[in-house]
């Protein structure tokens, strides 16, 4: 509270008094945001280089390199193991990250200020309400969008490299929710929705234990809603089959059986003890989408997300004026 007060008087409630400020007194975020990136940087680049050569070489030794899986293969080699960690950890990292912002957001960067009334203090000075909620959205989300953005950049790196060599042994697959979020800009999406989230709460409950439980939960909602809807945000394709579901030739989005006139209808056969074949399904259909859709769904997402974003952002705002009494 006396750093703020200070801080903010000496400097008029200058940009860069404000963000210095935001910078003191979350220091320790600053520095666990840093050592996240750099945890996830160093086995994203660890993967890509000796410990995808190592993995390779374990992989390779047991006659496996021809892409077929066999009893020969030493898939259980410490190597592969290692790098398997390694890569999960890199793309868990950035998956996670989201609810950890959100939880923070709620937390310590908007509950606790408002709680302990240093938020008040800080605007009976030369900072005003909106500018004080600016900077402490811009700040966050500048950190935030470089660090991931980064994270972004290696991980496709690594999955260039990975898919080039591990695409036939069907290991990791680029529409698996890991992968596919942590490969795109939708990640940056999803961090910023989070931030987005954490402060809305925080403003609502105005309470640094609440915040954070309410937060976790609701982004946890959210990023469970958009894997729901994933699959539908752009056109799948279509294949069929006389005997038995197609086979899963990529991100999987709905199955099932056609009957004689046509008509899909869910698979019988599957759900259903008074399934005959020949008699209520002649075929069999499975909707997916293949690796040309990665970009499609990528940037629909992402969309979505950043509209939502800017969506509680506004709510943000609008609920700070109407709170403060439309102090600008």
């Amino acid at each position: 509270m006396t750093a703020l007060t200070t801080t903010a008087t000496r400097t008029k409630g200058g940009p860069r008094g404000l963000t210095w400020t935001l910078l003191r007194l979350h220091t320790a975020a600053v520095w666990f945001w840093t050592l996240l990136v750099a945890v996830a940087a160093g086995c994203l680049l660890w993967a890509v280089a000796a410990g995808g050569d190592a993995a390779w070489a374990a992989y390779t030794s047991g006659g496996c390199d021809n892409g077929v899986v066999d009893e020969g293969c030493n898939l259980n080699a410490p190597a592969i193991e290692l790098y398997g960690t390694a890569l999960y950890l890199g793309s868990a990292i950035i998956n996670i990250a989201p609810l950890l912002v959100a939880v923070w957001a709620g937390a310590a960067l908007i509950g606790r200020e408002l709680e302990n009334g240093t938020a008040k203090l800080a605007w009976t000075q030369s900072v005003t309400p909106a500018r004080w909620l600016a900077a402490k959205l811009a700040l966050p989300a500048g950190l935030l969008t470089a660090g991931t953005l980064l994270l972004v950049q290696l991980h496709r790196i690594m999955w260039q490299a990975h898919d080039s060599r591990w695409k036939g042994a069907g290991v990791w697959q680029w529409h698996d929710r890991e992968i596919l979020i942590a490969n795109g800009p939708v990640a940056v999406a999803h961090v910023l929705l989070g931030l987005a989230v954490g402060v809305l709460i925080g403003l609502l409950t105005r309470r640094s234990l609440a915040s954070m439980g309410y937060g976790f939960l609701t982004m946890g909602g959210l990023l469970y809603a958009l894997e729901l809807v994933r699959p539908r945000l752009w056109p799948a394709v279509t294949a069929t089959a006389r005997d038995g579901q197609p086979a899963s030739i990529g991100m999987p989005v709905e199955v099932g059986g056609i009957t004689p006139s046509g008509v899909r209808v869910p698979d019988l056969c599957m759900v259903s003890t008074e399934c005959m074949p020949g008699e209520d399904v002649v075929g069999y259909y499975r909707d997916y989408h293949p690796p040309s859709h990665f970009w499609p769904l990528q940037l629909v997402e992402t969309g979505i997300v950043l509209a939502v974003t800017a969506v509680l952002v506004l709510a943000s705002f609008h609920l700070l004026r109407h709170r403060t009494g439309g102090t600008s």
